[in-house]
């Protein structure tokens, strides 16, 4: 596996572990529609959570939450959309991002919640 990929389902691990000792009820990880994924779907106070999780070793490129692209969101939003549909959920949706810097053996967790809204 390439490190990106290594430090990213090490900062999803780190996400999941986090929203769960916040409360979160876990639904499913890494959920696939068409093109997109859904990093982590939760259950909290009454709402469905869509959680992206951006992950980086260093801030010298960009933050981990402006990886978060418009083009992204709309495709998070249409799978978000898609698993409501196919589940039958009538809860309110929020869409979260987490935010993961993993620097040697410090890792700092940012959780943005209602980060993004659907723009459909």
């Amino acid at each position: 596996m390439a490190d990106h990929n290594e430090v990213g389902k090490q900062g999803e691990v780190a996400a999941v572990r986090y929203l769960a000792k916040n409360g979160y009820d876990i639904i499913v990880q890494n959920w696939h529609f068409q093109k997109a994924e859904i990093d982590i779907i939760a259950k909290y106070k009454g709402q469905i959570i869509i959680v992206e999780v951006k992950t980086r070793t260093s801030l010298e490129f960009e933050n981990p939450k402006e990886a978060v692209t418009i083009p992204k969101q709309k495709r998070i939003v249409r799978a978000a959309d898609a698993f409501i549909q196919e589940q039958n959920i009538d809860l309110e949706c929020r869409f979260d991002i987490v935010s993961v810097l993993i620097q040697g053996k410090k890792m700092d967790i940012e959780h943005i919640e209602d980060a993004f809204g659907p723009m459909l």
